[in-house]
């Protein structure tokens, strides 16, 4: 009889598996289209804007080099979004909780930083051919978004060093709600100081550019938004995906 009964247990738990087999293969299906379809819209998204850089007129004054602003600015402005996107869903946890909402805090606190590195390449780059400095200390919106920048990836160091559960996902939540603060005061440091080299993109008076150049900066916003999300969409259910393999990998 005992031989019957682990007969009919090892009849069991195969059969268990077998029918786990129909969602890995679903959820390694589903990644794979969200590759696809992301990866297609962040090529895209890059060779337009490489295009827009070549097509778009120079300016008479800083000539070529004020093409970077058509790429730098639209980065910082994702930069800030993927932030902003981190603490919402960080405000959703502790409203509903949920390691939905942990996951996709956590990504799009991931996002901003990437988009915080270009943000500070190509201002560095801008700052060069323009002013003939690498960083200036002085412009208070550049010294701001470094320390925003600094604060998120301070954020990972703080999420890793606690053990996985709800703990971490409280603690993550509080952290990344305390650095959006630092979003509009970086913002609108450059609107704020009484003098500032750091050109201004948008005033009370409306865009400070001409109408063409205000249309490639538009494009180039709007192109540089949708490679950031597919970016977090791809990111976010790579994952997914590894956390429902770990599950049915504990299960077997």
């Amino acid at each position: 009889m005992g031989h019957l009964r682990l007969r009919d247990h090892r009849v069991t738990s195969g059969t268990a598996s077998s029918a786990e087999i129909p969602r890995a293969g679903g959820a390694l299906a589903a990644y794979l289209r969200t590759v696809r379809v992301g990866g297609a819209v962040i090529l895209l998204g890059l060779v337009a804007v490489l295009v827009l850089l070549l097509v778009v007129p120079e300016d008479a004054d800083q000539g070529i080099s004020q093409k970077i602003f058509y790429f730098h600015v639209p980065v910082a402005l994702t930069a800030y979004a993927g932030f902003a996107l981190g603490a919402w869903k960080a405000l959703r946890l502790l409203w509903k909780g949920g390691e939905r909402y942990d996951l996709e805090s956590y990504t799009g606190v991931h996002m901003g930083t990437i988009f915080g590195v270009l943000t500070l390449v190509t201002g560095s780059l801008w700052a060069k051919a323009s002013w003939g400095h690498w960083w200036l200390w002085s412009e208070n919106q550049l010294v701001l978004f470094l320390v925003l920048f600094l604060f998120y990836c301070a954020y990972f160091m703080v999420r890793f060093s606690i053990e996985p559960g709800a703990r971490r996902e409280r603690i993550s939540a509080v952290y990344t709600l305390f650095g959006v603060v630092l979003i509009p005061v970086s913002f609108f440091a450059i609107r704020l100081a009484e003098e500032a080299i750091h050109p201004t993109t948008f005033t009370l008076d409306g865009p400070q550019m001409e109408g063409s150049q205000f249309a490639a900066f538009l494009v180039g916003w709007a192109l540089m938004t949708a490679v950031g999300y597919a970016m977090y969409r791809i990111e976010l259910a790579g994952k997914r995906t590894d956390i429902t393999l770990r599950e049915l990998r504990e299960r077997s």
